[in-house]
């Protein structure tokens, strides 16, 4: 090991070097770096990730130990005991992490913070998960709100922060070498059986796989979207949302790409419309933010006397593409080859 007392970067939904907050913030310190990723199916819980999900991830990871030389460190299990236990074994001198906003998360990472200062180690968190934070796009009266519209365009571009402009790549990163860890083999997220060869055919998860389709929908998607998008029989979609999801491309970065596409003039309404769907993502984690139940509880509840029907046999035809209505299984099946 080295010498020197390292800064424990815990990569989570951020799964790239460039405009990631955390790391340059950690980079900045002048320590060296243990750079973690932990697999918590504890905490969590019915909220882990499915099999699709798993195989994208053993892809992005293995690209991001690439651009780290090798030096990611794979962990498995609670990280709330992991991270704390890693950081009196290497002595660390901090911690550092770009915030998530899922409840489960939110609680899971209040613990471990709480655990780390608790032994006097240093905390910082960040930003670099998306444009508006929702502590930041409140109404005037301090509630947050609940119809799109307003706020996109109150909440978010009239009354928000304003979304910063994205990092560059560090360019020199002090690794710090520890004996410990996992192979990402041993993190067993590959299916047992090969089905995933097409999603293998289709996507280009990692850093560079994002930034190539956020370049091939500037070129010949971003100029159609508006309406193009509701084409299904057409390649106007951005397809970047896995990649914005594992964090292999932040958002501020597909963001200003796109006004600086159209830096010349004003933005088209192709242009404007797929900034507002950005919107959308915004505001999804603006609601779970602040309705935490919303995933198990309607956020009207008016739609709770809803007359739901119990129909395994129709819900599998409806995930296979077997419905009988010719759009809705296209898409599905869509999806389930891809």
């Amino acid at each position: 090991m080295s010498d020197s007392a390292p800064v424990i970067l815990w990569f989570r939904q951020d799964l790239r070097l460039a405009d990631n907050p955390a790391l340059d913030a950690a980079v900045r310190q002048g320590c060296p770096i243990l750079p973690v990723y932990v697999l918590d199916d504890e905490n969590a819980g019915d909220w882990k990730m499915g099999a699709a999900s798993r195989w994208w991830l053993h892809q992005s990871l293995a690209v991001l130990d690439a651009s780290l030389k090798g030096r990611l460190v794979l962990l498995r299990g609670n990280a709330q005991s992991i991270l704390p236990e890693l950081a009196r074994d290497v002595q660390a001198a901090g911690v550092f992490w770009n915030r998530c906003y899922e409840p489960w998360r939110i609680a899971r990472d209040t613990i471990i913070k709480d655990k780390l200062l608790g032994d006097s180690v240093s905390v910082k968190s960040y930003n670099g998960s998306v444009l508006f934070e929702p502590p930041n796009t409140t109404k005037p009266d301090g509630t947050p709100y609940r119809v799109f519209t307003p706020f996109y365009r109150k909440g978010c571009l009239q009354n928000g922060i304003p979304p910063r402009q994205p990092l560059q790549a560090p360019r020199d990163i002090h690794l710090y070498e520890a004996d410990v860890g996992v192979s990402l083999d041993e993190l067993e997220l590959m299916p047992g059986i090969n089905w995933y060869s097409e999603i293998s055919d289709t996507w280009s998860p990692g850093e560079d796989g994002a930034a190539e389709r956020l370049k091939t929908f500037l070129s010949s998607g971003i100029g159609h979207y508006d309406e193009g998008r509701n084409r299904p029989d057409q390649h106007y979609v951005s397809r970047l949302s896995p990649h914005l999801h594992f964090g292999e491309i932040s958002p501020n970065q597909v963001w200003f790409a796109v006004r600086e596409k159209y830096s010349a003039g004003e933005l088209t309404s192709d242009a404007d419309r797929f900034l507002s769907e950005l919107g959308w993502r915004e505001f999804s984690n603006n609601l779970l933010y602040n309705e935490p139940t919303i995933t198990t509880d309607n956020l009207q509840r008016k739609f709770d006397r809803f007359p739901w029907r119990e129909d395994d046999e129709s819900l599998r035809c409806w995930q296979q593409g077997e419905t009988g209505y010719p759009i809705v299984d296209a898409g599905m099946r869509e999806l389930w080859r891809t």
